[in-house]
């Protein structure tokens, strides 16, 4: 089990609800990353769990009851955590949403090698059979105002949705992830990349320098009709890299000319680790999504015959 040496705190706003919130993530005596609604008394501890995801709206993931408690876009927070090597905290919030301050991993990771954290071993999860999650799958799951919402973005912005994301077994005890995204804008168009982690200081590192700061993206154009349905409220040119109206630049300036698919390496990272573990295995993202990676997750825990738990 490992944990904090010390109480983290962090303020900000979310980027879709754009309310102000204040979190604390606490040292824990048992394993698991659970957050509390501080501002809900006796709500309980919410756990960060693929069976807990309440709702994924494309652009996010939400653990809880969204009706009730619930916390969204944990994955930043939660991919910080995983390469830190913590797997047992809870997270004190105040507000319906982790704060999003620059778009990425970054600043929560360095916060949490600040306060240190005492190293332990953490679950693995030995993926022994290959699990698909594909688009169509993902699109049955949502309500019609969701799958509305769904279609009238993707089509405004002229992207096919032929997602998937596969879990299968690879010879190495790592976590090697590939992501695609393929976008008709020119400025990101075809974007590969690709990660492995085994928990070595070399692989944190390939992570810190080159994946941790990329931030989230969207285009301008559909800032308006995001906030008008309860998204992107939060959303400046701080925290995201805001594409321009004809697709060709951006507004403000990328990191990295693949900013983009980096990004996605993070909520790749943040959503397998709401396994409750270090997922082991191959990941291929193909124009995938936070509804394709809790519902491969979702897959693999279907059948204990698909995966191995070395504690």
């Amino acid at each position: 089990m490992s944990t904090l040496k010390k109480s983290v705190e962090i303020v900000g706003h979310g980027i879709h609800s754009g309310v102000a919130v204040h979190l604390v993530v606490r040292p824990f005596d048992k394993k698991g990353i659970f957050f509390n609604r501080v501002d809900l008394p006796n709500s309980g501890l919410i756990p960060a769990k693929y069976d807990n995801v309440g709702e994924t709206k494309m652009r996010n993931t939400t653990i809880g009851n969204p009706d009730g408690a619930h916390v969204q876009t944990i994955e930043h927070l939660m991919a910080a955590l995983f390469i830190a090597g913590i797997d047992s905290a809870v997270i004190d919030i105040d507000g319906p949403e982790t704060p999003i301050l620059d778009g990425s991993a970054a600043e929560f990771y360095q916060k949490f090698i600040d306060a240190g954290v005492t190293h332990g071993k953490i679950k693995k999860i030995v993926v022994r059979r290959p699990v698909v999650a594909h688009a169509a799958e993902a699109r049955r799951g949502m309500n019609v105002f969701s799958r509305i919402k769904w279609w009238i973005i993707n089509t405004a912005a002229g992207r096919k949705s032929n997602g998937y994301v596969k879990l299968e077994p690879n010879d190495k005890m790592s976590l090697d992830v590939t992501a695609v995204l393929i976008y008709p804008e020119k400025i990101i168009g075809n974007q590969t990349f690709s990660y492995s982690f085994d928990g070595s200081e070399k692989t944190v590192d390939v992570f810190v320098n080159d994946i941790s700061r990329a931030r989230t993206f969207g285009k301008f154009s559909e800032w308006e009709y995001l906030k008008k349905h309860g998204m992107a409220r939060g959303a400046n040119e701080n925290n995201v890299i805001a594409l321009n109206n004809s697709g060709d630049g951006t507004l403000n300036k990328t990191i990295w000319p693949d900013e983009f698919v980096r990004h996605k390496i993070i909520d790749v990272i943040g959503d397998m680790y709401t396994s409750g573990g270090f997922v082991v295995g191959k990941l291929t993202s193909f124009k995938g999504s936070h509804a394709l990676n809790n519902i491969v997750l979702k897959k693999l825990f279907s059948d204990p015959q698909n995966y191995d738990i070395i504690e």
